[in-house]
């Protein structure tokens, strides 16, 4: 497969990006600012991960391509009022991750032999990169902005890097189990009186809470696993939204006994 220049390729995005900011570009374009553009940014991000998911090659160009314009866009707006611009953001990125991997361009320096060793050493590269005079939280540098989900991952990674996790899985388990009762507690108040709402959202937070760190502990992301999970129950749903619609029915027109036949169907197909 025959590679074109890449610099000739991303030389033309920014010149069509700088082209759609000039004085004859597009109207829409032209308005937008860093934060105007903050949910296009989460939605290409999105939509990658969802091409991603479909093993769909073609989609995944398309959707990188939308992800990369992005980038080209804020860096434009940043070379507009002089503070950086795209070959700046290049530059950054590389310099940093020849920094953060001593032992592949410095080998002489340092020697890693598994993944493992990669990531506590990256961590530790990061920690110096960003620690400030005077204290300074374990956490500072999570962004509050994250998902639940992935902020909860990040903080039990960061409590594990001191020492404050458990050692045993069994011990992870028994959380789990332990949240799990208390929420069942708080659940049977609830249908009892209907006024323990609070109370029931805070230990189904800590459930979760516990799930995150058994999932931590296992090697899977729970961000990515719920990602999946929705890809693939809309998948599922779809199917049965087609097929309904294929013999002139809605869901709303449907039973449950009927779309639980058709989601079996759906799951003997794979999706």
């Amino acid at each position: 497969m025959p590679f074109r220049s890449l610099n000739e390729e991303i030389s033309k995005l920014r010149d069509v990006t700088a082209t759609l900011r000039g004085e004859n570009g597009c109207p829409w374009d032209k308005e937008q600012d860093h934060q105007t553009l903050v949910p296009y940014l989460i939605e290409e991000s999105q939509e990658v991960i969802e091409a991603i998911l479909k093993k769909d090659d073609e989609l995944l160009k398309e959707e990188l391509g939308d992800l990369l314009f992005q980038v080209v866009f804020h860096a434009r707006l940043a070379e507009e009022r002089n503070a950086f611009d795209l070959a700046d953001v290049a530059e950054r990125v590389a310099d940093k991750l020849i920094f953060r991997h001593p032992h592949v361009f410095r080998p002489e320096e340092l020697t890693l032999s598994s993944s493992q060793e990669v990531i506590e050493n990256w961590e530790k590269i990061k920690d110096k990169e960003k620690k400030k005079p005077g204290y300074s939280s374990i956490f500072t540098n999570i962004p509050e902005n994250f998902s639940s989900l992935l902020k909860a991952e990040k903080y039990q990674k960061k409590a594990a890097k001191v020492g404050f996790d458990w050692k045993d899985i069994s011990d992870v388990e028994g959380k789990v189990r332990e949240e799990m009762e208390e929420f069942l507690v708080e659940y049977g108040r609830t249908k009892v009186d209907g006024s323990n709402q609070v109370r029931i959202e805070e230990e189904f937070g800590d459930l979760l809470f516990s799930l995150v760190n058994l999932g931590r502990h296992l090697g899977i992301s729970s961000e990515s696993a719920l990602t999946r999970t929705n890809a693939k129950f809309k998948a599922r749903f779809q199917y049965v939204e087609e097929t309904l619609q294929s013999q002139g029915k809605a869901p709303s027109d449907s039973n449950l006994k009927e779309m639980d036949k058709l989601w079996d169907k759906a799951k003997e197909l794979k999706l």
